[in-house]
């Protein structure tokens, strides 16, 4: 089973978040796309190891850069962010929605947090400000898929 989510990671640093994040979108039906450059080799053994077994169980998509990622967007891009302006929980997914997450050293630059067409964050207690990568990446995605209806069945 397959949802019309998709979860895009821009240009990630670290081979064990998209290893882990690849095992989420595995296990709940969701396509992955990969905005290159990224700040590993792909066949780092980390990618693999954090992966596990769940990566032929996932649609992944990799793209030259933000340019070629743009060209193949089909739904509304979802930025989560601690700069966001509409809180997780007050925010409408939809299907087909493309639920973006920055690179873990650095978010992402205007230019993408402008072409957002809407950007969430995930409420947390003060003064704490992020969540690790992936676990962010489940948090929104479980919200998304809990909204539109597309949990994987049991």
């Amino acid at each position: 089973m397959t949802t019309g989510l998709r979860i895009a990671l821009y240009q990630p640093d670290i081979a064990g978040n998209v290893g882990a994040v690849m095992r989420t979108c595995a296990c709940f039906g969701i396509g992955l796309d990969l905005i290159e450059p990224m700040g590993f080799q792909w066949d780092d053994k980390r990618v693999a190891r954090a992966a596990m077994d769940y990566i032929d169980h996932v649609s992944i998509t990799r793209h030259a850069d933000w340019t070629a990622f743009l060209a193949q967007l089909g739904g509304r891009l979802v930025l989560s962010t601690t700069r966001g302006a509409t809180p997780l929980p007050a925010f409408a997914f939809a299907a087909g929605d493309v639920l973006l997450f920055g690179r873990e050293s650095a978010g992402v630059p205007e230019d993408v947090h402008a072409r957002a067409d809407a950007r969430v964050v995930i409420p947390m207690a003060p003064p704490l400000r992020s969540l690790n990568l992936s676990v962010s990446a489940g948090i929104v995605a479980a919200e998304a898929l809990r909204q539109t209806g597309d949990f994987p069945s049991l």
